[in-house]
């Protein structure tokens, strides 16, 4: 059986297991039908059937096809955008909720990584890095802002001496160290949450694209060769819906971001690099992120394509902003350089709700998913099983229609982008 390969990436190089499974070619019931096998997807299934409910999960190409198999593998808390922010939106009292929640996510994935024993290669310790005295003030306020919601003892300030303990780079004159952060094999991930699904009884069909729901009190998933008819809907497409819900679609937007591996570095090398075996973001708006393998590669992102279109030339688009960092790597080899989309919405914020009474959502990630989306799926979760407070708080978040509609959103959106980036070199 050859379906949807999985992008030619480095996870998928060195993914633990790429057996396919079948396509849906039958009609079958299930108390819920999650359509996209994603970490959202994953992890709602996971919860389900922890829960004791069955699950189907249909995924349009392989599990972890989308931007789970393909991001960054940072473990950063919070949202998109950070609680402070929201607590503008949502009021003091609820925004108190999504401070506990803020740090949640981190906690479920290393829950699960260690349940379930997934081999994902799990580090601990991600790194904010200044590059400006604004950055660090940012960084500065930050540590207040998480300490207040609880995240005590797990933060770090780093002056200019102690950031190059940690990233040997010039560009940095400090930084924020979570403790609690880290880094994983982001497919390895995925495929290890759908092993842990189908442990549990759920059933995950892959090449298995929903043609089209038929809402009602039982709706119907319809496949190319199958159906599924269920209690619950949960859409976890994200950046890959393709339509079958353009209601969701209009509200928000793919962007795609590029990545880079380099080959294997040698111990010397890497430890130079990265002594700690941090991940690292930056503090710009359009960031870098980069962090080592587990078998001494570095792995270095950035970029954004409004619009979700592939580059023509990825690595001439990153070995530079690589270089500006690591200048020690001039004529380093580029094994491996893909893109992927992520799904951004106007606020930076999630979009989670409900059509009709029985088809939930969560989408709009913004560049920050891969936390966010196993609280989401623990979340969802909870509301399908009859507890929806935490689910009714990101529900009522705003959604906000792009400027211009769907034609203009895209060029809207990049003269916004192009702002922030001059403000970054600027300092501002």
């Amino acid at each position: 059986m050859i379906g949807v390969p999985h992008v030619a990436s480095y996870y998928a190089a060195s993914a633990n297991n790429t057996v396919e499974r079948e396509p849906l070619a039958d009609h079958i019931s299930s108390d819920v039908c999650v359509i996209g096998a994603g970490y959202t997807g994953l992890s709602t299934a996971l919860h389900l059937a922890e829960l004791g409910l069955s699950v189907t999960v249909l995924e349009a190409a392989r599990i972890g096809w989308g931007a789970s198999g393909r991001n960054g593998g940072q473990i950063v808390n919070s949202f998109s955008r950070d609680i402070d922010a929201i607590e503008k939106v949502v009021g003091k009292e609820r925004g108190k909720m999504f401070g506990e929640m803020a740090f949640e996510g981190a906690r479920i994935i290393k829950d699960v990584i260690h349940k379930y024993h997934i081999q994902c290669d799990l580090k601990h310790g991600g790194l904010f890095a200044a590059l400006n005295s604004k950055q660090m003030q940012h960084l500065t306020a930050q540590k207040k802002l998480w300490e207040k919601h609880g995240h005590v003892d797990q933060l770090e300030l780093l002056d200019g001496n102690d950031i190059r303990l940690c990233v040997n780079s010039e560009r940095y004159i400090g930084g924020l160290l979570d403790k609690s952060g880290g880094h994983i094999h982001p497919l390895n991930l995925a495929l290890g949450e759908a092993a842990a699904v189908e442990s549990l009884g759920g059933k995950i069909f892959e090449n298995s694209a929903a043609i089209r729901i038929e809402q009602g009190a039982n709706p119907l998933i319809v496949t190319a060769k199958g159906s599924v008819k269920a209690k619950f809907v949960v859409i976890a497409g994200n950046a890959y819906l393709n339509n079958i819900m353009p209601e969701l679609q209009a509200k928000s937007m793919p962007c795609g971001t590029q990545v880079l591996t380099t080959e294997p570095l040698s111990d010397d090398l890497a430890n130079h690099l990265l002594p700690q075996d941090h991940c690292v973001e930056d503090c710009n708006y359009l960031l870098d992120y980069f962090r080592l393998s587990a078998d001494k590669r570095l792995i270095y992102g950035g970029g954004v394509v409004y619009g979700g279109r592939d580059p023509a030339n990825i690595e001439a688009i990153i070995r530079p902003k690589m270089l500006a960092t690591f200048p020690q790597l001039t004529g380093v080899k580029i094994d491996f350089a893909w893109t992927g989309n992520f799904l951004l919405t106007l606020s930076r914020l999630p979009q989670v709700g409900r059509i009709g009474g029985n088809i939930y959502y969560s989408q709009g990630c913004s560049g920050h998913g891969v936390t966010y989306t196993h609280l989401a799926g623990k979340i969802l979760a909870e509301a399908i099983h009859g507890q929806a407070t935490r689910f009714d708080a990101f529900s009522h978040l705003p959604h906000y229609p792009f400027p211009g509609g769907h034609m203009l959103k895209v060029p809207f959106s990049a003269i916004g982008a192009w702002y922030y980036t001059m403000r970054d070199k600027l300092g501002g």
